[in-house]
């Protein structure tokens, strides 16, 4: 089935340049309408919609509307929001209507391809929810790979399963963190029950304690509707907090009570509503580092750490490499719809020599990318291609990935503009597209951070 991606904006430019980018970048294809009516009848149409952009201000149907109703019967598809209005309110009324971003015209590419990207990652995660699938993962049974350490792994997450405790999984960005916890969940008591999954660094600040814990209607400015929150959607089942060391100071606080009451505060509620959760955490990034610069606090940590999981990362693993390539070059040839290809001696080599600083989900994107690129029914080694550096180089430390040369390729310097936009994007990379932690590696305020990433 193709992924198209709906765009509503009366301005046919922008329709224009949005779906270029789709195109060009993303290889997505675009149905575009220029109001919300006719956006309705295209998804009651269509089954195939993956992902709707919409403008706020349009005649016919305002983009508050349309999101209303995406709420309430499309609740599956996540949408984004591309307008001009520079009014907060409008931002905070989309997110509680259900908007996962929100982006302001004109708008800029990089934000776009990101937005998008994060977008339909969400969208797989609710579709697999709320088809009772597991992203393909229902158990221990279903994960691919058990060399190098995963075998140990598995062995805590199956007595981890079998007990209701908090479970902290560390690992290194890639490594399946989340597919694990999914796992933990389907062979736990609360299989039948809701596998809620949350990316902390991913909520705006503002937003994060009404999204984890809901808000009564008319708890501040823009809370037109009640909403239950992460929490008690989860009730019952497991709710999985994914880069829990990026959550703020004030919603930590809300997080230790949760934890250590069982109950959790809506914004603007009387009084506490009591759940049943059982909380998976997961972070790329050492706890321990973030409590000593007082980044996070202590008492949460020893709450969260009950058990500790830490998965290796694919270098580790080498084992592993054949038998992932082979299942991702399987999904590929269903996606594109072409016969099944088979890897080369040459080919796996290539892939076993590389040192895979994005670990699975890098597997996952250099094998797509070989599909596409290879003749024949047999992947060679020509068309094994790494992001930013060649197949010759491909067994270099993960540091040469995010090497900034100075100098063109004529030997001249190039403009430090040039320089400081090629450094945020790999830095970017690096921390797999999360703003607030790159600002923060970066040792720059977030402003100044995306006032650069928009001029970029």
């Amino acid at each position: 089935m193709s992924r198209d991606v709906l765009i509503i904006d009366d301005d046919r430019t922008e329709q224009r340049l949005v779906r270029a980018v789709l195109s060009e970048n993303l290889q997505l294809g675009a149905v575009c309408t220029d109001n919300g009516r006719e956006a309705l009848k295209v998804l009651k149409r269509r089954g195939d919609i993956a992902l709707v952009i919409v403008d706020l201000d349009m005649p016919v149907m305002s983009g508050h509307d349309v999101l209303e109703e995406l709420r309430k019967h499309y609740r599956q598809i996540p949408a984004i929001v591309l307008t001009g209005s520079r009014d907060l309110q409008d931002a905070v009324r989309a997110m509680k209507n259900g908007a996962c971003d929100f982006l302001a015209k004109p708008v800029n590419r990089n934000s776009l391809i990101i937005a998008v990207r994060n977008a339909l990652k969400l969208s797989v995660a609710v579709n697999a929810v709320g088809s009772g699938e597991v992203s393909g993962c229902s158990g221990f049974s279903d994960l691919l790979g058990h060399d190098g350490g995963l075998e140990t792994c598995v062995g805590l997450g199956k007595k981890a399963a079998a007990a209701n405790f908090p479970i902290l999984i560390q690992g290194e960005t890639g490594t399946g963190k989340e597919m694990f916890a999914r796992a933990i969940h389907g062979e736990s008591q609360r299989a039948s029950k809701p596998f809620i999954a949350v990316n902390c660094g991913a909520i705006p600040e503002k937003l994060i304690e009404s999204t984890l814990f809901g808000h009564e209607k008319g708890a501040f400015t823009g809370a037109i509707n009640k909403t239950i929150g992460k929490f008690r959607e989860a009730h019952g089942g497991t709710l999985f907090l994914d880069e829990i060391g990026e959550l703020p100071p004030e919603a930590q606080v809300k997080m230790l009570r949760a934890l250590q009451q069982q109950e959790i505060e809506p914004v603007g509620a009387a009084k506490p509503v009591q759940v049943d959760v059982r909380i998976i955490s997961a972070t790329h990034c050492r706890l321990e580092e973030e409590i000593a610069h007082k980044r996070f606090r202590k008492d949460l940590y020893f709450r969260l750490n009950v058990l500790q999981i830490f998965l290796p990362p694919l270098r580790m693993r080498i084992g592993d490499i054949v038998g992932l390539a082979q299942h991702f070059a399987g999904k590929a040839a269903k996606d594109h719809s072409c016969a099944l290809k088979t890897l080369s001696d040459e080919a796996v080599s290539v892939l076993k020599r590389h040192y895979w600083p994005g670990n699975v989900r890098e597997l996952e994107n250099v094998i797509y990318r070989a599909v596409a690129l290879s003749e024949g029914d047999v992947i060679k080694a020509r068309d094994i291609v790494f992001a930013d550096y060649s197949v010759e180089h491909s067994d270099h430390h993960a540091d040469g990935m995010l090497h900034v040369s100075i100098f063109d390729k004529d030997g001249a310097l190039r403009p430090l503009k040039d320089i400081e936009s090629d450094a945020i994007q790999k830095a970017l990379k690096h921390c797999n597209q999360n703003m607030t932690q790159t600002a923060r590696a970066l040792g720059i305020a977030k402003s100044t951070f995306y006032a650069k990433t928009d001029n970029g």
